[in-house]
């Protein structure tokens, strides 16, 4: 293929090439997960954050469901990020354990 040309049909190669729409995700054993207690940027109030979940929107939204009701506090899914609030680290990791997930406490 030239380079910088234009070319109206793609050719066989760039065809064989294209990516699979069916990838399997990680398994909840394999994901990073991180759980942290932070403060910044919320006028003092300690939040748990959650991060490394590789989930769809839906998953997100019944995981925070489940967390929020055992928890028994507020919290939010933006960005892949799930922010419970209070400290709840402790609870948050049994609870992801039994869920399947590998987490780990990360920063104090």
């Amino acid at each position: 293929m030239p380079k910088g040309g234009w070319q109206e049909f793609s050719s066989a190669d760039s065809l064989a090439r294209a990516p699979n729409p069916a990838k399997a995700s990680t398994p909840k054993s394999q994901q990073m997960v991180r759980v942290q207690p932070t403060r910044g940027g919320r006028g003092g109030k300690t939040v748990t954050v959650i991060r490394g979940l590789e989930l769809d929107a839906a998953g997100f939204k019944t995981l925070l469901k489940t967390l929020k009701s055992r928890i028994g506090s507020g919290g939010t899914a933006k960005d892949g990020i799930v922010e419970l609030q209070g400290d709840q680290v402790e609870l948050v990791l049994e609870l992801l354990s039994k869920e399947g997930y590998r987490p780990k406490r990360a920063g104090g």
